[in-house]
């Protein structure tokens, strides 16, 4: 596998790439919801275009990271996080993110397009979800919007699933990679609170922007039974978790 990226998801990748020889797995641009300048879409527009035409003259398979963030599928926008039904971003990301999947899937380009959820584990950027999250457990004083809600995934359960979707030949498919499970934002505080044994003396509940990430795993079960191992369910979000604050410093 020929990995396009340096950063959180590209590293976990490496742990798969000798096994794929024939993947060029793209996990290269904007990661950030807020302050995205149009110059930045830009160049990854002009990345995923220029991978397109060297996948299609050398018969590779692109593998394409979207997102299944709440930009994408948000239930407060009647999303049921299900693949191949409309999707309403709710963001400029994940409006970025579709325009670039239907850019993707009109050509000739052997693909499999990935929707991945809120993954977290080591090598992630601070600004991320759960490291953030996790700073300010660790700070005592918290921010919550009321009613949001995440489906979270490890990052190494997000490479199994993929290496195993790649192993499976799965192709010309968006699909979710996620645990199916949406948590309240209060839960995976709460959790990461009790596992570090800190106390929270400041909560600021913010109203609005309650977005709900919801996904479907009805596709990813289908495509691949083995994800039935991996633990996936309501109380997931806890063993994650665990895995990765014990892996953290």
């Amino acid at each position: 596998m020929e990995i396009i990226g340096r950063g959180f998801i590209a590293q976990n990748l490496e742990a798969i790439a000798a096994r794929h020889p024939g993947v060029v797995a793209l996990a290269s641009g904007v990661s950030r919801v807020g302050g995205v300048s149009a110059d930045e879409y830009q160049r990854e527009a002009d990345l995923v275009y220029e991978t397109i035409r060297r996948c299609e003259k050398e018969g590779r398979l692109l593998l394409y990271f979207s997102t299944g963030s709440a930009g994408m599928y948000d239930a407060a926008r009647g999303s049921e996080g299900k693949e191949d039904d409309p999707v309403f971003p709710g963001n400029s990301h994940g409006r970025n993110k579709l325009l670039l999947e239907t850019v993707i899937r009109s050509t000739g380009v052997r693909h499999l397009i990935v929707r991945l959820s809120h993954a977290f584990g080591p090598r992630q950027a601070d600004h991320q979800l759960i490291p953030s999250l996790v700073r300010a457990v660790r700070s005592g004083k918290v921010r919550i919007h009321r009613g949001a809600s995440r489906d979270i995934i490890h990052v190494a359960d997000a490479v199994t699933v993929v290496d195993g979707l790649l192993a499976e030949g799965i192709s010309q498919e968006v699909v979710n990679v996620a645990s199916g499970a949406t948590v309240p934002s209060e839960d995976l505080i709460e959790h990461i609170a009790l596992r570090l044994g800190k106390t929270i003396s400041e909560r600021q509940i913010v109203e609005g922007d309650a977005s709900i990430c919801l996904l479907s795993t009805q596709k990813l079960r289908r495509l691949l039974p083995m994800v039935e191992d991996l633990g996936f369910g309501p109380d997931y979000y806890k063993t994650a978790l665990d895995r990765h604050l014990a892996e953290c410093p």
